[in-house]
């Protein structure tokens, strides 16, 4: 079985070369890390060949997330490294902005047992974090191979993924037979995996881990970076502000489409659009200019001024959670277009009337909690969005209250973090007292 995963997955990479050639000309993208993913990392990440603990989050979601048990995890085993991998390039980007604790990053690498095997020699893991659903059979194969603990956090199996899933079970049991531990972020996924094949005493339901990677408004790290970010933004507060954030392909000229007519019914409005990924960046712009709004990108924006321009897109990484500060009405992108939506937290936590489309498949039972608790408006057209960004605009009472049931719901459902690190624990005992100037860790097995 392993050996035709291997050779498919050979296979799926050379036919993927023209793409990584296209992207590697057109974006820049890979170039640099191409001997990381094919499992050559520089020795000096590890020099001292330390035990550590190797957190794998896939791109900027799964990245913000894992900072809520990074630090922590850094705190409870002090002896061993903390490295944190991404497949993405903004992934690595946000990793290494906001994993202070973190003693290395790398990018992960291609599940092939000969690659995996170099990556292993060099990080030498004694815990292995998968965040969400990231399953790979070879490397969890030498995991166990190697004694090595392996536990998914903050694991979901989307209603899209799982008849995939299906398709493939009894690879699928074999391989969810090799984790040690499932947290998962609720029933639902707990009952997909147990249909997968994963055995049901592995699985504890945590939560979603999300609510607890949110600092708090006026946290010090949040204040620290707002600030900063921020000042680029001086909106006086009688300008009504537009967020559309995370926004894919066909739904930024939706946005644009539906800010035509709020110009009309608001004055002097700004709509801040954030493409998901980079490389959209200069068709968002191209977009709005054709659309005939004066349009600047946020890395030309002046600092300590309110934007001279109907539209900004922001052209930066990281920056997005910041911005929600300033925001009247926000829209959540990858949900209008059948993506699977994207985080609606961020600026749920800042008390703001959050809006998305009917694709919510990635974070279903968080969607559903917002609805539930009338804390978010969900649009199923164009002109749905544009209907209920008026409706938010204009009506200063009813914003107000979805944006005080989204912040309560958040506080609400934090708890995930510590189930997770009691659940990490349970594999990886936590050092014992310190013994005079000696500290004893006991086996983690």
């Amino acid at each position: 079985m392993y050996v035709v995963y291997s050779l498919a997955t050979v296979i799926l990479f050379f036919l993927a070369l023209p793409y990584f050639a296209y992207q590697a000309v057109r974006y820049k993208k890979y170039v640099g890390n191409l001997r990381q993913r094919l499992g050559f990392l520089p020795l000096s990440l590890n020099l001292d060949r330390d035990e550590s603990i190797w957190i794998h989050a896939v791109s900027v979601g799964e990245a913000l997330t894992a900072r809520a048990i990074a630090g922590e995890l850094k705190a409870r085993y002090p002896r061993l490294r903390l490295f944190v991998s991404t497949t993405t390039m903004t992934g690595q980007e946000v990793a290494r902005k906001h994993f202070q604790a973190a003693d290395g990053f790398f990018y992960f690498p291609l599940d092939l047992p000969f690659i995996v095997d170099r990556v292993l020699d060099v990080v030498r893991p004694k815990l292995f974090v998968m965040m969400e659903t990231e399953i790979w059979p070879n490397l969890l194969r030498r995991c166990r191979d190697r004694g090595i603990k392996t536990i998914v956090i903050n694991g979901r199996i989307s209603t899209r993924s799982f008849p995939r899933y299906k398709l493939v079970r009894p690879l699928f049991r074999r391989v969810l037979g090799l984790v040690d531990r499932f947290c998962v972020q609720g029933e639902e996924t707990a009952g997909r995996l147990v249909d997968l094949g994963a055995p049901r005493e592995r699985i504890t339901i945590t939560g979603s881990l999300k609510f607890d990677s949110l600092q708090p408004v006026g946290g010090a790290g949040l204040a620290r970076g707002a600030d900063r970010v921020l000042r680029f933004f001086l909106v006086p507060p009688t300008r009504p502000v537009i967020v559309a954030g995370s926004t894919m392909p066909g739904e930024s000229e939706i946005v644009l489409g539906c800010f035509e007519r709020i110009r009309t019914l608001t004055k002097n409005p700004l709509l801040v659009i954030a493409p998901r990924k980079p490389e959209h960046f200069d068709a968002v712009e191209a977009a709005s200019r054709q659309a005939g709004f004066r349009t600047v990108r946020r890395s030309a924006l002046a600092i300590d001024e309110d934007p001279r321009a109907d539209v900004v897109v922001l052209d930066t990484i990281g920056e997005l959670a910041h911005i929600y500060q300033v925001a009247t009405a926000v829209f959540v992108g990858g949900s209008l277009v059948d993506v699977g939506g994207h985080n609606i937290l961020e600026p749920a936590i800042h008390g703001k009337a959050v809006l998305f489309g009917p694709y919510m498949q990635n974070f279903a039972e968080i969607a559903a909690s917002f609805l539930e608790q009338h804390a978010a408006v969900q649009v199923f057209s164009a002109r749905e969005l544009e209907d209920a960004l008026i409706d938010v605009l204009t009506n200063r009472e009813r914003r107000e209250r979805l944006g005080e049931a989204a912040r309560q719901l958040v506080e609400a459902n934090r708890g995930a973090k510590q189930r997770s690190l009691d659940a990490i624990a349970g594999l990886l005992p936590l050092p014992t007292p310190a013994v005079g100037n000696v500290l004893a860790f006991p086996s983690a097995r």
